[in-house]
């Protein structure tokens, strides 16, 4: 197991995830099919070439659902009960297709949870940077997770 059981974690703790994921053609158009997005800067290369960016646009969910799943393995892999929300989510700068990302992660807060003496609540910044350093995706991440015992 890779996650962490709440009462190993400590605020400050800092994780720059080892697995990188470079965005595909294919990523961003089943992805936009899939959820029914019918966006052309997403799905029309005519209409993205047309627009500010000149290209076809990642989908902003995918962005999203990408870096969250980048820092599963390190934060919650069979440790979670559920994740509990997701706060201040940004997309400061555009993800293209061809783009490699990574993603980091740092404790921001700890609680015990009230509710349940088996569990704690466990907030994550997470951060998914491109191949050129730019943050294109941040939120924050609330987690209810096991503890040790």
């Amino acid at each position: 197991m890779a996650g962490k059981f709440f009462d190993e974690w400590q605020v400050g703790d800092r994780i720059s995830h080892e697995i990188r994921r470079t965005v595909t053609e294919t990523d961003n158009l089943l992805f936009s099919t899939m959820t029914h997005n019918p966006q052309p800067l997403h799905i029309d290369a005519e209409a993205a070439k047309a627009s500010e960016f000149g290209q076809i646009l990642v989908n902003g969910t995918f962005t999203f659902a990408l870096m969250v799943g980048l820092s599963v393995g390190d934060t919650t892999l069979g440790t979670l009960v559920a994740n509990l929300g997701y706060d201040k989510l940004a997309m400061p700068s555009p993800v293209f297709i061809g783009d490699t990302m990574r993603a980091t992660s740092e404790v921001t807060d700890l609680r015990e949870s009230k509710s349940r003496p088996d569990a704690g609540i466990v907030t994550f910044k997470h951060e998914l940077i491109n191949q050129r350093e730019e943050v294109v995706c941040r939120c924050l991440r609330t987690a209810l997770l096991k503890k040790r015992q």
